[in-house]
């Protein structure tokens, strides 16, 4: 009984949705020589005027951390771009009676959904070398997003979204 306890409480966490990300980069490219950044000229993310405030705040903060300064002549450009998305859900608990006698049987069953669809918001974050006008270094986040949340758990998602995206910055070969 307590392994199907525990197994029971292991899917449930794994269900979760995190914040999961995905990372992409040129391999020929010397990443330790990017100090300073900047925001590309014409950024333009897709989100709302407040949350592409809390955005670049929350990814300056994360640039800082990785090292970098931002800077008027900057060794690479940053750009964002996001998109929201319906997650159709597709699990559901199947309920079902049948009963059968001899060599016949009956059954009828159907399914009810865990939780409702979810709203999914994905940034794209580039890294684009200024000298050679070339992408070097790519990161696609995504999570749930609540469209009514507070501004405190707006920032929060940004917080950490940007973290997620930067925690792979710079690669290892």
């Amino acid at each position: 009984m307590k392994l199907i306890n525990l197994l029971f409480v292991c899917a449930i966490f794994s269900s979760c949705n995190s914040t999961r990300a995905i990372y992409d980069y040129d391999d020929s490219v010397n990443f330790n020589q990017f100090k300073t950044y900047q925001f590309f000229p014409d950024f333009q993310s897709g989100l709302s005027q407040l949350d592409e405030t809390r955005l670049i705040t929350s990814l300056e903060a994360e640039m800082k951390v990785q090292g970098f300064s931002k800077s008027e002549s900057p060794d690479i450009y940053v750009n964002v771009y996001s998109r929201e998305y319906i997650d159709q859900n597709r699990s559901s608990l199947g309920i079902g009676i049948g009963g059968g006698g001899g060599n016949l049987g009956v059954g009828v069953s159907g399914g009810i959904p865990l939780e409702n669809n979810s709203v999914i918001l994905e940034l794209t974050v580039d890294f684009i070398d200024v000298n050679k006008d070339s992408l070097i270094w790519q990161a696609i986040v995504e999570t749930k997003f609540n469209s009514n949340a507070s501004p405190e758990e707006r920032r929060a998602v940004f917080n950490k979204m940007a973290k997620k995206a930067l925690e792979a910055y710079p690669p290892k070969k």
